[in-house]
Parts: structure tokens; C-alpha cells; sequence
């Protein structure tokens, strides 16, 4: 609706996974750097979370892009399976062919192990990465570790990919998980951006669209960070929906005011007055934290 108005070949902020937005902020460059790390370890399991729309997707697929051409991948996007079922689904990325009237946990369990040896014969490392891992049940997570337990005298023949929510921490603490626990050789928790790469996301994602961060006014950037807490998908929609109030009230920059409007359509009025409360008191308690010290320092000085 509003690309031809503000000179864009695309929609800049569609929450769309499109590779050619990537932007990889450099906490999503850690976040990468200790998988890859972790990979390439001999242990089982590394661990990526993060709340939700912060971009844990879109390192899970970077990761993907910069494994080795030697490299056989399961991915499960939906966890909520009872043990039985997450094997066979394990069998069925690994393009395991089983015998569905024998299933059972031993039966799909030799039927993987056997496939690991084959694919390590084979010079191919196998990996599996599990989305929304934090809904796995501990009985689950219990049988991927036994999973891991086939070893060479250098390496697992398995390595594993847990990616989720912040429960999914609090989850890997329960007594029962411990060994697992134990064999997570790099975990990674992902922040949201800071102001300085909030600007940077906005002006990434606009330059590609052929377009320039001067659409959004400056008190506008600053508002961005303010009301979104730096959450990725969160400013795509509230950025979007901004752009469309611009566009159709024919403002060539979007204004704060605009802004904040469309806050408040997609996150409700009180959730963006609680936000904009919020930072008022973080910058009052700055301001006198700040006060306080500089007292102290003259009155030292008078001393």
C-alpha cells in the first residue's frame, strides 16, 4: 500500500523469513559463533534461547547455511511428542526406513543408532535441531540424550540443537536432566537489541527495500527501541503498521505521534503507556543517580 508513496521496491518489515533482510547484529554474531563452537566439540547438545521474536530463528538458520557440505540435518519443529513419536519423527528426517508395527522405543532407537554409524562410515556428521525445545518433556529429552550416548574416541556421533524459550533453562535445572545438563558444551541466551542496533536493524532492513532511515524522524528511532524493547519481530509489525498510518494521513516521514499510534493498535494503549511510564522512571532514576554523584564530586572539590 505504501511502497510507492516512500519510494520502496518491497515491504521492508514483513516478519516474513526473507534471507535477503538478514541482519545479523553482533549479539546474533556471538550467538552464532558459540554454536558453531559447540558443534565442533565433542559433546552432545548446545543450546541457543532467547523470548520469543528476538531472532533465535534467524540464527538456527544461519547456523544451518555455514554447516559442512558433509552434514545430514533433522530438524523438528513441533516438540510436543511423546518419546515413541519424536523417535520416528527423527527416523523420518533421517530417511529411516522402519517397520511402523514394530515401533518401540528400542526398535527406532537401533534403527537411529544403526543410521549414525553409517552416515560417521560415510564421513557425514549428523545433527538435529529442535525448535520450541522448551515443550519437550523431561522423559524426552532423557531418551535424546541417550541418543547421544553412540561415541568415537574423539566425538558424539550425534550432535544436537536445542533452541527455545527461557523456560527451556529453567527446564535443563530439574534434577532428572542433570546428566544432560552436563553434556551442553556451548548455551547462548539472546538479548534483545540495544538502541544503537535498533537504528541499525531499521536502517538494514530499509536500504534493501531502496529506501533510507530518514522515512522515520529522529524521536521516532528513538521510540522505536522505547516501546519495542528491541524484540526484532515486534518492531517489523509496529514499523509496518506505522508506514501505513503515514501513508494514508500522506506524512512523508513517519512522526513519533504516528508512531506511537500504531503502537497502540497492534500492543493496546495500555501496554504502550506502561512501556512509555516505564522509561520515563529508568531516565528520572539515571538523573539522579547521576545528580547524586556529581553533589558528591563538588563537594569534594570544596573540601
Amino acid at each position: 500500500m505504501y511502497l510507492n508513496y516512500f519510494g520502496l521496491n518491497d515491504n521492508p518489515f514483513s516478519i516474513a523469513p526473507n534471507p535477503d533482510y538478514l541482519y545479523m547484529s553482533p549479539r546474533h554474531k556471538e550467538a552464532l559463533a558459540h554454536l558453531t563452537f559447540g558443534l565442533r566439540e565433542s559433546g552432545g547438545f548446545v543450546m541457543l534461547t532467547g523470548e520469543v521474536g528476538t531472532g533465535k530463528t534467524t540464527v538456527s538458520r544461519k547456523l544451518l547455511q555455514q554447516l559442512p557440505e558433509n552434514t545430514q540435518v533433522a530438524i523438528i519443529l513441533n516438540p510436543t511428542l511423546s518419546a515413541l513419536e519424536l523417535l520416528a519423527t527423527v527416523c523420518d528426517e533421517l530417511g529411516i526406513q522402519y517397520n511402523a508395527s514394530k515401533a518401540s522405543l528400542k526398535y527406532f532407537t537401533d534403527c537411529i543408532l544403526s543410521k549414525l554409524a553409517q552416515n560417521h562410515q560415510a564421513g557425514t556428521n549428523t545433527v538435529l535441531m529442535i525448535d520450541e525445545a522448551q515443550h519437550l518433556m523431561p522423559e524426552v529429552l532423557e531418551q535424546l540424550r541417550l541418543l547421544t550416548n553412540l561415541e568415537t574416541n574423539r566425538e558424539k556421533l550425534l550432535k544436537v540443537v536445542l533452541i527455545g524459550q527461557p523456560e527451556l533453562q529453567q527446564l535443563l535445572k530439574r534434577n532428572e536432566l542433570r546428566q544432560l545438563a552436563q553434556r551442553i558444551t556451548a548455551r547462548y541466551h539472546l538479548l534483545p537489541l540495544t538502541p544503537p542496533e535498533v537504528r541499525a536493524y531499521v536502517a538494514h532492513r530499509l536500504s534493501v527495500a531502496n529506501g533510507d532511515i530518514s522515512i522515520f524522524s529522529q524521536s521516532t528511532l528513538r521510540a522505536i527501541h522505547q516501546i519495542t524493547g528491541g524484540i526484532p519481530r515486534v518492531i517489523n509489525l509496529l514499523c509496518d503498521r506505522a508506514l501505513t498510518l503515514s501513508f494514508t494521513k500522506q506524512h512523508a516521514v513517519v512522526k513519533k505521534p504516528i508512531f506511537l499510534a500504531a503502537a497502540e493498535q497492534i500492543l493496546g494503549g495500555d501496554v504502550v503507556s506502561q512501556r512509555i511510564q516505564n522509561q520515563r522512571k529508568a531516565l528520572m532514576s539515571t538523573v539522579f543517580v547521576v545528580a547524586i554523584g556529581v553533589g558528591f564530586a563538588v563537594g569534594r572539590w570544596y573540601v
